[in-house]
């Protein structure tokens, strides 16, 4: 350590400056003590990345994430402050040095059973975390501290704030490189997105140095860009370690990251006696010493820095005691300084650090049926048109509204709900909503004539408008580990890709053994228990602050959302070249667009290039999915002939498939594989499974014309819808988390209005001269056909714009490393 210079400061928060520790690419490390004694190592902050804002945000929520590291091989962090002018954290002093000091200066390569020891503890470190989620991208041996019980891991994943300043004019100017080339894997050097797997690359290249006392492929005073190319082509040389490692370490230090080890597996592999000393006596006597200069160690106190002496004043004589006087007792506080300090976390970090709720996934149970419940009310809503029309005697051109009614509410509302969420709470608007659900639910029930139930459609869109983003910003603010994050993703997706199916299924079940009234009063005890559910057992996180209303985002987004759905809505009716149609879709699309430059320009829900390419993904797969069903219900009921209810279970494979998809492919792949990979594999299934649709004729089975395409989509729409719901709302301050799931939400709205546009308009062209019903369905089946293509075409799409945008800012990276 060396003294103060004139320049550092003497105080950084609560912590006195004693002496410095080094320094750094992000900024200088302080020795500081606390005012009761305690020993802490403190990370201050370059300026020139203080005074940057994004740095900043991505500062407080590594630090936040770094706090709940555990384990007994890491140096715990213990307070911070993103903050302040300087940014700073403070964490737990390890005295002693690194290894690379040990290594390189003093001992030279350490002995087999020292190495062992040293990979066991370091895959322990590293297993805690990645528990965390964070990646270290940074493991080297100057950020291993050498202790007499063993190793400690320093610095994980604080550097991942300074790698969101990639591609800035900060970054260029300073020319920094995250990570250090002796020490960083192939993946790493290429640019490409990181995993846990990365880590375990360093690890065995931290293994190699200690065991030879080398770099693993050489010195790189050859050339930066000589080194680099070796680590990403060549081969490791591990001439040296020991024999019993060499198969551990060649595993650790694989080209492709899915054949590496895991931690747990590599402690697994180097389990050693704890009871034994780990290092040299010699290396354990210099520790001791070590230890010891470092309690004898004062600053030292220049005559500049002393204070000049002060005349002492004349001592005065005591005035005279008061007169006693009782007082009221007053409530004790103890000195300062005096036991330990209260822990208060830091508001920016509030969020951060609460830990997870216990009952946060009886709270996924409780999404879930609120997503079933909502797609069951308006499933109930749309089936029930032609027993309806028999009961009411409402002729069938007069409830023709009550489509447009229900989807213009909830298309016109929905951002609008998202910013409500953020303003009073997403839990709070969840329950209001599910309220009112079953109050449009008992109004249509109760309706004596078809205007009455357009309106009660049209609150139910409301509603559901209020309902579908706080459902799905819970997920996201709940579930913040990389692993049941995954998990917790793969549910809503797999709702969100097959729940039309289980809407019909449930829907037509009721309608087969209840009136339409009762089957409409049948979701009221649905609404109640998912409200009972909400009150008891969901958990809304609070954020940092309550987000204020972006008026502006909220007034262009809604209206161009309305002005699109009901333009497509009344596309086919009025013609496409109808003043009002094209007034409308023009509006919508200019609106929209406005939209998403706006909230580009905005810190949510589209600041990131990646979710900009998940609304499109999502927006451009809705056309797709749109198909899709029309095609399969079609064929299924007036090809085959099956009732609503047997049409509902005949779709039950696609929703099979969705849920292996999501839960057993995406979920378990996503912190293995980029986001954009799985996202574009599983829209190229899908788009196979619409394929398979395209030649289906009045012949064709379910067997071998519906069944293979069904669980072709159903696997491809689970396997790309989960990694979309991740990455789209990973990374996002709880305060805008219900205007992102509201925008996200609102993609697939978009490309199914104008999928159900298209197939309106090419089936009335195909059947307005055509008589008879086996010609008349073999139209039908032509035109699905053809729309099918353009789904094939959206889906395809989709799936290009997802490769390119959904870079390395997925869902797994943002959310290991922030939340």
């Amino acid at each position: 350590m060396d003294q103060l210079i004139a320049e550092d400061p003497t105080r950084i928060g609560p912590y006195r400056l004693i002496a410095r520790l080094g320094a750094g690419g992000m900024g200088l490390v302080y020795l500081g003590r606390s005012e009761g004694g305690r020993t802490v190592a403190v990370k201050v902050v370059q300026a020139e990345y203080a005074g940057h804002p994004e740095f900043r945000r991505r500062f407080a929520r590594e630090v936040a994430a770094a706090r709940r590291v555990g384990g007994s091989w890491t140096a715990d962090v213990l307070d911070a402050d993103p903050e302040a002018d300087v940014p700073w954290v403070a964490t737990q002093y390890i005295p002693g040095p690194d290894l690379h000091a040990v290594v390189a200066k003093d001992f030279g390569p350490l002995p087999e059973h020292s190495v062992r020891a040293l990979a066991n503890r370091l895959a322990l470190a590293l297993q805690a975390v990645h528990e965390a989620g964070l990646i270290h991208r940074d493991l080297k041996p100057s950020n291993v501290l050498v202790t007499v019980d063993g190793p400690r891991v320093i610095d994980f994943g604080i550097a991942r704030a300074m790698d969101s300043l990639a591609g800035d004019s900060l970054h260029t100017h300073t020319g920094m490189l995250i990570g250090s080339p002796g020490f960083m894997s192939p993946e790493q050097v290429r640019g490409l997105e990181l995993t846990p797997a990365s880590d375990v690359f360093c690890l065995g290249a931290v293994v190699v140095y200690a065991a030879t006392g080398r770099l693993l492929f050489g010195a790189t005073d050859t050339g930066l860009n000589a080194h680099l190319f070796r680590v990403a082509e060549e081969e490791a040389d591990l001439t040296g370690v020991p024999e019993s490692l060499v198969d551990l370490v060649r595993a650790c230090l694989h080209k492709d990251p899915a054949k590496r080890p895991t931690p747990q597996e590599v402690a697994a592999r180097t389990t050693t006696d704890q009871a034994t000393e780990w290092l040299p006596g010699a290396v354990l006597a210099q520790l001791g010493r070590h230890a010891a200069q470092l309690l004898d160690y004062a600053p030292v106190e220049t005559p500049a820095a002393r204070p000049a002496p002060q005349p002492q004043p004349q001592p005065q004589p005591l005035p005279p005691p008061p007169a006693y006087a009782p007082t009221a007792p007053a409530h004790f506080v103890p000195a300062q300084g005096f036991g330990p300090p209260p822990a208060l976390p830091h508001p920016a970090t509030v969020h951060d650090q609460a830990p997870p709720h216990p009952r946060r996934w009886w709270g996924l149970v409780v999404v879930a049926l609120v997503q079933l419940m909502a797609l069951l009310d308006g499933a109930v809503f749309s089936m029930a048109v032609p027993s309806i029309q028999a009961d009411l005697g409402v002729p069938v051109g007069d409830l023709d509204s009550l489509y447009t009614a229900g989807s213009l509410a909830f298309g016109g509302l929905l951002l609008l709900g998202g910013h409500l969420a953020d303003l009073v709470g997403r839990k709070n608007l969840l329950a209001v909503g599910l309220v009112g659900c079953a109050a449009a639910a008992a109004f249509g029930g109760s309706a004596g004539d078809a205007d009455m139930l357009v309106w009660a459609h049209a609150l139910q869109g409301v509603f559901a408008a209020l309902v579908t983003p706080a459902a799905l910003s819970l997920v996201a603010v709940n579930f913040t580990g990389p692993k049941e994050r995954g998990r917790a993703f793969g549910v809503y997706a797999a709702i969100a890709a097959g729940g039309s199916a289980l809407g019909l299924l449930c829907g037509g079940w009721l309608l087969e053994f209840l009136s339409w009234r009762l089957s409409l009063y049948a979701v009221i005890p649905v609404a109640v228990l998912c409200l009972i559910g909400t009150l008891t057992l969901l958990h809304d996180r609070p954020g940092r602050t309550r987000a204020g209303l972006d008026t502006l985002g909220a007034l262009l987004g809604s209206g161009g959302l309305a002005a699109l759905t009901y333009g497509l809505g009344d596309a086919e009716p009025r013609g496409w070249t109808d003043p009002l149609t094209v007034v409308l879709l023009s509006a919508g699309v200019l609106l929209l667009a406005a939209f998403l430059w706006w909230q580009t320009r905005t810190s949510s829900p589209l600041d990131r290039i990646d979710r900009v390419g998940c609304f499109l993904a999502m927006a451009l797969t809705g056309v797709g999915v749109v198909t899709l069903f029309a095609t399969l219900t079609f064929h299924l009921r007036n090809v085959l002939g099956y009732a609503p209810a047997a049409t509902g279970v005949a779709l039950l494979p696609l929703v099979g498939a969705a849920v292996i998809g999501s839960t057993q492919v995406s979920a378990r792949l996503l912190h293995r594989v980029a986001p954009r990979v799985l996202i574009a594999a599983g829209l190229v299934l899908a788009a196979a499974g619409l394929l398979l649709l395209t030649p289906l004729d009045a012949d064709s089975s379910y067997g071998l014309g519906l069944l293979p395409a069904m669980l072709l989509s159903g696997l491809g729409t689970g396997m790309a819808f989960m990694p979309v719901y991740a990455t789209a709302t990973a990374g996002v301050a709880p305060q805008h988390s219900g205007t992102t799931a509201a925008t996200i939400a609102a993609a697939p709205l978009v490309g199914g209005a104008f999928g159900a546009a298209l197939l309106n308009g090419i089936f009335a062209d195909r059947v307005r001269e055509v008589s008879g019903r086996e010609m008349l369905i073999g139209e039908l089946l032509r035109g699905h056909a053809t729309t099918l293509w353009w789904g094939v075409g959206g889906v395809l799409l989709a799936g290009l714009i997802a490769g390119l945008m959904v870079t390395a800012k997925g869902a797994r990276t943002a959310n290991l490393n922030a939340n």
